[in-house]
């Protein structure tokens, strides 16, 4: 009795009957099935669950229309069907008419009736009777039909409120901003189980909107039918791959049950393989063999129970022993909500029940918790993460410190033998070779011939500047030791040896404290002092260099001015020497300020503390 407002659920009035998809289809000679009494009652109220089977269903209705007004209504089938048609039969009518078909593989926007389900509309007189058919080929490997009929008001009302009244718009939400927290988190960390998380919650929403048919109201005409041609069942196969990848990383079996993170490795690619050939062989199949439509829907299903098996056995095998019991306990509240959801679903897809305690459904809601647990647990992971990256960061930070020390340490011992080879060898026989070249017999031979005495005036300067040279950079390689005012002795003693030529004033200044610093940055500052103080003696031709250590209260400040000539940065004086000293300032994590003119040149460094 069909009314306006919506009475009864036709659950209550209708009859089934199925046939092989090979059948011809024709209402007649289902009719006649009828009359043999080959019909049966819904197995379920307000569904027709009829489990895991592969046959094309006809449902049975006598209709009449008991208000006063021509009515308009509409048939819908809540759920994917590969094909939904619709006949009737008026009183006093012979045959049955075709009033219209509808597919799900066609978005709602295009299907004779737009809406997220598939309905048919029909039209009944003022308390008119009618005989209807709907005739549904499902080949996704489960036959689950909810079914109304109403007027077509009340459907659109219905509709409308639809996505608030089952509280799909908030849970929505609440999926995509969990899958949005997790790239952040991924962004920060580059951990993989944020990705995988994000797989795993876009498949499950996936399969959750075409439950409900809300992804034929979502998503553009190309993405739908890309899902389709996955098939809704094969993302929870997706989502049971990308599950074992999270527990896996979770409980980090890789390191303590490799055997295990093997086979959930080999399972999780399967699942992707299988994914990719049946979405590559169902549409064949359904055309030219209908055995192998069964065969890769049993498939399926099997599948999705090694999934669940081997994660409960992963998660138990973890609790038995003690490595990692609490994070395995952890991770198992967050998936026995899921599973308990998805085992609803379950149940009711292979037609051993058609509970639903909640809406939408068990498995929504189940998502929903373990999504939030589970976002609980891998933020704990970030922020342990962190910490342990932060250690990282200073072990790295000390053993480059202790490597830098030793390569130090290294560099000054090897200065201070080839100083002390220097001063020791090498100056000793330029002094003998001096003396020797002023001795009576060199004297004599030389006063033969005034060339002869000029030249040999002209090699005894330089070898007297040769060993003043080598005494001088024998001081420079070698500064004071530490504990005796290290740095201020070292740049004093070499200014004194600069000063020894008479045509050069070399001045200094110091800080009170920089004898104080740690040792290490002490030599460098004395090398970089050095370094450009041998620049400005070599290239400027400066009477007057001024040498400063300045100490901040967070920095170290090196300063060495001279009244040269100055140079540009193509000039040789900016070559080598200068790159050192810029070399060492940066490895110091400091900065080097140079500026040069006709009126002289000033290089800071600034080095911190």
């Amino acid at each position: 009795m069909l009314k306006d407002p919506k009475g009864p659920h036709i659950s209550e009035a209708y009859r089934y009957y199925t046939e092989p998809f090979s059948t011809p289809v024709d209402p007649e000679q289902v009719e006649r099935q009828w009359r043999a009494g080959r019909f049966q009652p819904g197995p379920w109220h307000k569904t027709l669950n009829l489990g895991l089977r592969h046959e094309r269903v006809w449902i049975r209705l006598v209709v009449r229309n008991t208000d006063s007004e021509r009515l308009r209504f509409v048939w819908s089938l809540f759920n994917f069907a590969d094909s939904l048609t619709l006949y009737m039969q008026r009183q006093g009518e012979t045959s049955f008419t075709r009033l219209g078909a509808a597919s799900s593989w066609v978005p709602a926007e295009d299907r004779l009736f737009p809406a997220r389900s598939l309905s048919l509309p029909f039209t009944l007189a003022a308390h008119e009777t009618a005989v209807l058919y709907l005739r549904a080929d499902v080949h996704t490997g489960g036959i689950y039909l909810p079914t109304y009929i109403e007027t077509t008001e009340h459907f659109l009302a219905w509709e409308m409120g639809f996505p608030f009244e089952r509280h799909w718009v908030w849970l929505l939400g609440f999926y995509l901003s969990s899958a949005l927290f997790n790239l952040v988190l991924y962004a920060f960390l580059r951990d993989r189980i944020h990705l995988w998380y994000v797989g795993y919650v876009g498949c499950v929403t996936l399969f959750l909107m075409m439950e409900d048919g809300l992804e034929a109201m979502l998503l553009p005409a190309g993405l739908y039918r890309l899902v389709w041609s996955v098939g809704q069942y094969n993302f929870i196969v997706l989502a049971g791959a990308a599950g074992i990848c999270i527990m896996q990383l979770f409980l980090r079996l890789h390191s303590g049950w490799p055997r295990l993170n093997r086979a959930g490795n080999w399972l999780a690619a399967g699942a992707v393989v299988f994914v990719l050939g049946y979405a590559g062989l169902f549409p064949w199949a359904v055309r030219h063999s209908l055995p192998l439509v069964q065969i890769l829907n049993n498939a399926r299903e099997l599948l999705l129970l090694g999934i669940f098996g081997y994660c409960w056995a992963a998660l138990i095998a973890v609790l038995l022993t003690q490595r990692r019991r609490q994070m395995a306990a952890f991770y198992l509240v967050t998936y026995f909500f899921f599973f308990t959801g998805y085992a609803f679903f379950w149940l009711n897809h292979v037609g051993a029940t058609s509970f639903n305690p909640i809406y939408p459904n068990p498995m929504a809601w189940g998502l929903f918790v373990e999504l939030l647990l589970l976002s609980a647990l891998l933020t704990g992971r970030f922020r342990h993460t962190l910490r342990q990256n932060a250690q990282l960061r200073i072990r790295q930070l000390n053993l480059r410190n202790a490597q830098s020390a030793r390569l130090i340490a290294a560099l000054e011992k090897e200065r201070e033998q080839l100083a002390r080879e220097m001063h020791d060898a090498l100056g000793p026989n330029l002094t003998a070779l001096h003396f020797a070249w002023q001795g009576p017999a060199v004297r004599e031979a030389l006063a033969t011939s005034p060339a002869a005495d000029a030249a040999g005036r002209q090699a005894e300067q330089l070898l007297r500047a040769l060993r003043d040279d080598v005494r001088t950079f024998s001081h420079a390689l070698l500064p004071a030791k530490a504990g005796e005012d290290m740095l201020s002795k070292s740049v004093q003693a070499l200014a004194d040896l600069f000063n020894l030529h008479g045509n050069l004033a070399v001045r200094t200044y110091y800080d009170p404290g920089i004898d104080q610093l740690p040792v290490p940055l002490q030599q460098a500052v004395y090398r970089i002092i050095a370094e450009l103080l041998n620049n400005a003696v070599r290239h400027s031709a400066a009477t007057e260099i001024m040498v400063q250590v300045l100490r901040h209260a967070s920095t170290l400040e090196v300063l060495v001015e001279d009244n040269g000539r100055g140079f540009t940065t193509n000039t040789p004086a900016a070559g080598i020497g200068l790159r050192g000293v810029q070399a060492r300032a940066e490895y110091l994590r400091g900065r080097l300020h140079l500026d040069s003119s006709e009126h002289g040149t000033s290089v800071v460094a600034q080095i911190p503390l």
